[in-house]
């Protein structure tokens, strides 16, 4: 599923959790949320200077800051 497929079924409040916290640890009910739209799961931390917790990868952060930014991540408009 693409990202603007699992983003458009999240709540508002959800998308607003991961804009404002983006690439910070995922909380589970964020997680689940996600997941239940159709979205990626977060992974374990594997960055030793990170805090433990379930963290996206670089390209959904970088797709979620692109979203923050209202840029076009699929460069059509």
């Amino acid at each position: 599923m693409s990202n603007e497929q699992w983003w458009s079924k999240l709540g508002p409040e959800t998308r607003a959790w991961l804009i404002d916290n983006n690439g910070d640890a995922v909380p589970e009910g964020v997680a689940a949320e996600v997941a239940v739209a159709g979205g990626p799961l977060p992974r374990g931390n594997a960055d030793d200077d990170a805090p433990p917790g379930l963290y996206y990868s670089d390209e959904v952060v970088d797709w979620v800051e692109e979203m923050a930014n209202d840029e076009d991540p699929q460069g059509s408009g």
